[in-house]
């Protein structure tokens, strides 16, 4: 149990330091007075003080309070900061993390400081690791005690606090946290009038649920309510990455190249640089700070999209044209009709229905089968699908049956035909053009992969996309049921000879 380090009086003039505006209302200034910068001797011998990053953010604080401050003079609501960073990997996150607390707990008397990660491991030996080590620096450690996965006052203090200033011990606490995603209201729950300080690490893996819950923290208007996120960017999608884009005017936010960070070896960056590219989502995560163009299990990448999207169109009079009719199964989903003439699934935009019954929708396929007359007919025949197929084909047309969930072609490959088609229609995506809708883009972008038990690949199911709270990729599911067979092109062998034909394709490869 941690005693009284110095004698009463000299105890007394370190509270009334560190209690005091200039440092009490500045974590920089807290930052710079409690640990031995520069002192021979200690392992910051070397280490002059924060680095500028880390400075930005505890100046982002300082200037938070003094904002707060005026606004509560003037009668007006203080406002709770919410502070993003995304960066490269080395740069002194958790040691940030570390001095938060501590100013945290000692300067805002009663506060809750809340410290959320990934796993139990991480906050183990590696957030509340490195809060050890700076915690074991403090001129004022003696007035916290800590464990694995807490930082307390120490009995003395605690008694000190109650007798002298009658501060709430209740909630007077720093915690790592867990949560689980199948269970957010476990998280829940945080709220304390003294001030809160919650501080995610390694945001980008924290789910939205999780998020979501944080909110209900900061219901109170009280003076310290920060919010702060700190992660390498690994995923394009996500509730952190929404910080950054969706919810950007509701965060500051800032992307941190590792290159540029005072301290860390520029020689260990520019190799990754040098192995993978510049723009490879290898380099933009680790060394720049920024969100990859392809996350690490989505399936189809944003660059492939985007390159898609402002191909011009391949003019090939020759190619067949394939009619995918993805079904709607669910109340909220739609059904959709995509045309694609060869390499252009952009000149014929797709066709969407919702509250369509099985008739209706009938019908309105064999009108659209009518007008552009195509040389195949794709038709997801799972579920209610089945009937759709059974109509067209009563009214004399030849529908192709497409089960996705039925075996693959190379069934040692892929496991089920829906991923098979959607590994076509990726690889069509590096010729191919599409237009700029919208629900296509997010449809082409939103399933993630893995493997299964075989290796075989395996696509995301739209059950478990709306889990993830991801509509159905309706509208690309109809695009990549048009690549469900070869249909053959309609040039002789003369046309043939002045263009490339790629096997296993039905169209041209070069215009």
């Amino acid at each position: 149990m941690s005693k009284l380090k110095f004698s009463t009086m000299e105890e007394q003039q370190l509270m009334s330091r560190l209690w005091s505006p200039e440092i009490r209302d500045n974590p920089l200034a807290f930052v710079l007075f409690v640990f031995p910068w520069g002192q021979r001797g200690t392992p910051l011998d070397n280490q002059p003080g924060p680095r500028r990053w880390q400075r930005e953010v505890l100046e982002v604080i300082r200037d938070r309070i003094a904002e707060n401050k005026r606004r509560q003079i003037n009668g007006l609501t203080p406002e709770m900061l919410k502070d993003a960073t995304a960066s490269g990997r080395g740069i002194g996150k958790s040691s940030l993390v570390a001095w938060l607390i501590l100013w945290n707990m000692t300067c805002n008397l009663g506060s809750t400081t809340i410290v959320a990660a990934n796993t139990e491991a991480q906050l183990k030996s590696r957030t509340w690791a490195e809060l050890g080590k700076w915690h074991t620096l403090a001129i004022n450690s003696h007035w916290f005690d800590r464990d694995t996965m807490q930082l307390r006052p120490a009995s003395w203090y605690r008694d000190a606090l109650a007798r002298d200033l009658k501060i709430d011990q209740g909630y007077y606490y720093s915690q790592a946290q867990l949560w689980t995603e199948e269970n957010p209201d476990a998280f829940a729950g945080t709220h304390n009038m003294a001030g809160l300080l919650v501080i995610f690490d390694e945001a980008s893996g924290i789910p939205q649920s999780i998020f979501n819950v944080t909110e209900g923290f900061f219901t109170e208007p009280v003076l310290h309510r920060y919010w702060l996120c700190f992660s390498n960017p690994r995923r394009n999608r996500g509730a952190f990455f929404e910080l950054f884009h969706k919810r950007r005017n509701w965060w500051n936010t800032r992307n941190i190249d590792s290159r540029t960070v005072e301290g860390t070896d520029s020689a260990i960056y520019q190799r990754i640089i040098d192995q993978h590219g510049e723009d490879n989502d290898e380099s933009r995560i680790e060394v720049r700070g920024l969100f990859p163009l392809q996350g690490d299990t989505q399936f189809v990448s944003r660059d492939l999209v985007a390159e898609a999207r402002s191909r011009e169109v391949a003019q090939d009079a020759f190619a067949a044209l394939a009619m995918g009719v993805d079904v709607a199964r669910f109340g909220d989903d739609q059904s959709v009709i995509y045309l694609r003439h060869g390499r252009d699934a952009r000149s014929m935009p797709p066709v969407k229905f919702k509250g369509l019954d099985t008739v209706q929708l009938v019908s309105r396929i064999a009108e659209l089968i009518d007008r552009h007359r195509p040389d195949g007919i794709f038709v997801d025949g799972a579920g209610v699908g089945g009937g759709v197929v059974d109509q067209l084909r009563a009214r004399g047309y030849r529908v192709f049956d497409v089960q996705a969930g039925a075996k693959a072609d190379d069934d040692q490959k892929y496991q089920n035909k829906r991923v098979e088609l959607w590994s076509r229609m990726r690889e069509w995506l590096r010729v191919g053009s599409v237009g700029d809708d919208p629900q296509l883009v997010d449809d082409l972008l939103a399933p993630e992969y893995d493997f299964d038990t075989a290796g075989r690949l395996r696509l995301e199911s739209k059950e478990k996309m709306k889990g993830r709270g991801l509509a159905s990729p309706d509208v690309a599911d109809a695009l990549a049921l048009t690549f469900a067979a070869n249909l053959a092109r309609k040039d002789g062998s003369a046309a043939r000879r002045r263009v490339r034909v790629a096997g296993g394709v039905d169209y041209a490869v070069l215009g």
